[in-house]
């Protein structure tokens, strides 16, 4: 009798050590822990399984929606005949002990500042559009001279999209209801939504486990480039002649401009006045950039149908940070023991250039909910031929298109690299090509926020090299994508805290243009080495 109660005790404790341990790691393994306002709205989603035990399995040991599981394929035609029920490889990695520990964060973006928003002394030189009746700047010539290169993954099945097309197949929901919205959406109608009592979910009027062909955008594969579109690496650097590397732009705004490190009065007479490229040309180059279009091409080499996002922020001081946005209308989530987690519509990523004075100093790769920023010199680079500016080489990882500096894997948050993102040397996409150019002026948008009326709202204005650009959709606050699913729907599953489905994006305006720092996050060391960023996690 006491050795079955003795057997029977340690069984308890194990399974009280289990359930503790499968409490316990999401929360130290999440980079960026639940407020109490997505605690609320767990145990709400938790409440949303129509099935008792469910629910209990859910909260005590983290195991939700297990009915529900089954192979997910990136693309129909990949997926096995029988649907690839994974419930029974599920269980069996349980009992050989695996547990998986990370929460997806589905958090509405807010915004703290040190001080009030102040209204810029700084007046811009800035040149006139003919004819728009509208005073717009100029794309300066050194922002494209070094607008990087990406590698997207060779064989990726969500290409770079449109936002219009993608709007297209989207219908706005509120409180999980349809808004019934009567006028058809599109980019300068979008910010109309912010009326709207509650949050709004731009939302797919079709299953996209069905994978629709917008989902793929596959008009998206960039053009190939030859080896012939490249300068050969002869082992000289060429670049513009840099300013000397003495002021803390690492850590600027127009409210902190850039102080000098070493006073000038010390300095050699010739280093006194360092080298400046004007910021605003008198001409601005086409978006193709130097390499000719062949006539009997449509699009030159590395043009995409899904255009970037340009967005010009002006710090002063000299000091511009250049944000590439690139959009998906499918993130394709990765797969720990062939169990997909992440996948969301809608997906908005991002890199950062910070110029001083024309120069570029560093630069800044997004990575799920944070990020990596480097120094200027590690990154990998290319020159086209006829430029004899660098152009920095960056890449997408396949599914999530999270960007990184090597191709290879890419392990985050879980241990044993369970948990990666993967990139390749694959189609070369030249954002230059096609793109869209807006300048903001942060500190206007921060008085607009404290303030807000869509019908006056004019922190965002069209580059000269597109006047006629709409800006409602930048100030749209809502997700650009479905809600999380629900425990009740046949989608979703969620294991130690990985969801299946999360929630779509916030857009560009909640990716802190206003940094003063080059990093989206509050932490930002610039690693001097890729290897050193390689070695480094964001978190």
């Amino acid at each position: 009798m006491v050795y079955h109660i003795r057997r029977l005790t340690i069984a308890a404790s194990a399974l009280a050590a289990l359930v503790f341990l499968v409490w316990l790691l999401p929360r130290i393994l999440n980079p960026t822990p639940p407020d109490d306002f997505e605690r609320r709205r767990d145990q709400q989603w938790v409440e949303s399984s129509p099935y008792w035990i469910d629910r209990q399995l859910c909260r005590w040991l983290s195991l939700c929606g297990i009915q529900h599981l089954r192979w997910d394929a990136p693309a129909i035609s990949d997926a096995p005949p029988d649907g690839g029920d994974l419930r029974f490889e599920i269980l069996k990695a349980l009992a050989l002990g695996w547990s998986a520990e990370r929460t997806f964060v589905t958090k509405k973006y807010t915004s703290s500042w040190e001080e009030p928003p102040m209204q810029s002394d700084l007046k811009r030189k800035r040149l006139g559009a003919q004819g728009t009746g509208r005073i717009l700047e100029k794309v300066p010539d050194y922002v494209l001279e070094h607008a990087p290169l990406v590698h997207l993954y060779s064989k990726e099945n969500f290409w770079p999209s449109t936002m219009m097309e993608h709007i297209r197949h989207m219908e706005p929901f509120e409180d999980g209801a349809s808004l019934n919205w009567t006028a058809a959406l599109n980019l300068d109608n979008l910010g109309d939504l912010n009326k709207e009592e509650d949050i709004v979910f731009l939302t797919s009027t079709e299953d996209v486990e069905n994978r629709p062909e917008w989902l793929h955008s596959r008009v998206g594969i960039p053009v190939p480039f030859s080896d012939d579109d490249f300068e050969e690496d002869d082992g000289a650097e060429h670049k513009h002649p840099e300013v000397p590397d003495d002021s803390t732009w690492w850590d600027a705004d127009r409210t902190h401009p850039p102080h000098r490190i070493v006073d000038p009065s010390k300095r050699p007479a010739k280093e006194r006045r360092p080298h400046q490229r004007r910021l605003y040309d008198e001409g601005q180059r086409p978006l193709g950039g130097d390499v000719p279009v062949d006539e009997k091409k449509t699009n030159p080499p590395g043009y995409s149908e899904g255009p970037a996002v340009l967005i010009l922020v002006d710090k002063g001081a000299g000091i511009v940070d250049a944000f590439w946005f690139f959009f998906y209308s499918y993130n394709l989530g990765q797969t720990v023991l062939n169990i997909r987690f992440g996948n969301h519509v809608g997906d908005w990523e991002h890199c950062m250039i910070r110029f001083e004075h024309g120069v570029p100093r560093a630069m800044f790769l997004s990575e799920h909910a944070g990020g990596k920023a480097y120094a200027w010199k590690a990154m990998e680079k290319k020159r086209l031929k006829g430029s004899e500016a660098e152009r920095p080489v960056i890449y997408s990882a396949v599914g999530s298109h999270a960007m990184y500096a090597l191709p290879g894997l890419h392990p985050y948050v879980l241990p044993f690299k369970m948990l990666k993102d993967v990139t390749d040397k694959g189609p070369l996409w030249d954002p230059a090509r096609n793109h869209l150019a807006f300048w903001y002026d942060y500190e206007l948008g921060l008085e607009e926020d404290a303030n807000p009326t869509n019908e006056t709202r004019k922190s965002l204005e069209p580059a000269a090299s597109n006047p006629d650009l709409p800006t409602s959709w930048f100030y749209y606050e809502g997700f650009w994508g479905d809600d999380i699913y629900p425990l009740s729907d046949r989608r979703q599953w969620r294991l130690f805290g990985e969801y299946h489905y999360v929630v779509g994006p916030l857009g560009p305006k909640f990716k802190f243009l206003e940094r003063r720092k080059v990093c989206q996050t509050d932490k930002c060391i610039i690693v001097e080495s890729i290897e050193a960023g390689e070695k480094s996690a964001w978190y």
